[in-house]
């Protein structure tokens, strides 16, 4: 049976069987949570409380009245410690909200409520309300999504279901265990956007997912599984779009210029908990995994939890752990301070060892053209890396350093071991910096 995909790409080792048949599993509150004010695309959010106030799990604790933003929620119940800088999993400081968590936790309290009746209007609150953004990684307020041009007519929504990043398994969990949920919020996105039709994307190595999601959308007319070929990176919006509809977006566009909306799994759970509880984006499922970790497993964590917590709630790393990464291997942060928090977009927690770390210093590009053959954007990588190690972030432009996803596949490929995505990173915010400065 041919499954539908895009051109490019790569087949790395996935690694999924370490952790796809765990059960989503809670753990143990830490002694104290970091809240980072900035966990979105968009404006910052401001503090709402201040030091020594009490404060409640699923209490908002940060906003700002910027359109593209998306508020914070405290975890936890407790007391404000401190409001200060504290780094985040990509090194940077980031002004954050730290609480000291009390020993008796109420936990949030839902409230029932019917989802039926709401309006475009009203799920697009419910959104912004919960701080609901981009589960997947993208991190994009959904609210924001939510609410297309009005010149832009969505006719499909597509729920990613891929979860192609190798290692990673929460979404395939949350498939399973809560399909129906996952159902209910891929509707309230299409009357949302108002669009006919929804799909979800599944890649075929997630068989017993598509196969019970299938059964649940059997007798509905306007939802449908489509099942994906196994490759990477099949779960980024444009290659699913392409690979799911045969649409294919310009270079510089969204979605919607080609009538389509997409949205992650667990963003998909986590609208439909906002609607039918109240319940603001407090917690997510991730998998922690790799060669590295006692007991691989996926996990309902706090947000605001410190990782090095996480880690030792399944037994801790073994001595031979070389590297802890944020993420999947493909486009996680390597991490030097175990003391940053799990945030709404951490989908893993990844420790490697030596035989999984590729060793070796970088070399110069011996032009074998790899990177070109697997890019799923059709891009030149090895000639963006030859303009960003000049210096010359225009030509790095020209050639489609904006356009990169950082999806990873030409750095995977690559028999030099270029770091192609280090490269990338920093022309973006090179760039970002001379468009701030005119």
């Amino acid at each position: 049976m041919d499954h539908k995909t895009f051109r490019g790409g790569i087949h790395p080792s996935y690694n999924k069987e370490l952790t796809a048949r765990k059960a989503i599993e809670d753990i143990s509150l830490p002694a104290e949570v970091v809240i980072p004010l900035a966990q979105h695309v968009g404006a910052p959010n401001d503090p709402i409380v201040k030091v020594g106030d009490r404060v409640e799990a699923g209490q908002k604790i940060g906003a700002t009245d910027a359109f593209i933003s998306a508020p914070v929620h405290s975890s936890v119940s407790g007391t404000v410690k401190a409001i200060e800088g504290r780094p985040n999993f990509t090194g940077k400081m980031v002004n954050s909200i730290v609480i000291t968590v009390d020993s008796r936790q109420p936990g949030f309290i839902a409230a029932a409520r019917d989802v039926s009746s709401l309006s475009a209007e009203q799920i697009r609150e419910v959104a912004k309300e919960a701080g609901l953004v981009g589960l997947g990684g993208a991190t994009f307020p959904t609210q924001v999504k939510l609410n297309p041009p009005r010149e832009s007519k969505i006719d499909t929504v597509i729920i990613n279901g891929c979860e192609c990043e190798p290692y990673l398994t929460c979404d395939h969990r949350l498939m399973l265990e809560r399909g129906e949920d996952l159902i209910a919020g891929l509707r309230l996105m299409m009357r949302a956007v108002g669009a006919e039709k929804g799909l979800l994307g599944v890649e075929a190595n997630k068989m017993d997912a598509v196969e019970s999601l299938s059964a649940m959308v059997a007798a509905q007319q306007d939802i449908e599984v489509v099942v994906l070929e196994v490759k990477y990176p099949e779960g980024a919006e444009k290659m699913l779009i392409d690979a799911v509809t045969g649409r294919r977006v310009p270079p510089g566009k969204l979605p919607s210029e080609v009538g389509v909306l997409v949205q992650n799994v667990q963003t998909a759970v986590a609208l439909y908990d906002a609607a039918s509880t109240g319940k603001p984006v407090i917690e997510r499922v991730l998998t922690i995994t790799g060669p590295g970790v006692k007991k691989p497993g996926n996990l309902r964590v706090k947000v605001g939890t410190p990782i090095s917590h996480v880690i030792e709630q399944r037994g801790g790393m073994s001595p031979d752990t070389v590297r802890v990464v944020m993420g999947g291997p493909m486009t996680g942060f390597a991490q030097d301070d175990l003391s940053v928090p799990v945030v709404k977009s951490t989908s893993g927690i990844l420790l490697l060892d030596s035989a999984t770390v590729a060793a070796g210093e970088e070399l110069q590009c011996v032009s074998c053209d790899r990177c070109l053959e697997v890019c799923p954007m059709f891009l030149m990588p090895n000639s963006i890396v030859k303009f960003a190690r000049r210096g010359k972030w225009d030509l790095a432009e020209k050639y489609g350093a904006k356009d990169c996803f950082e999806c990873g596949a030409c750095a995977y490929v690559c028999p030099a071991r270029i770091p192609h995505i280090a490269y990338v990173r920093k022309a973006k915010a090179e760039l970002a910096a001379a468009a701030k400065s005119k």
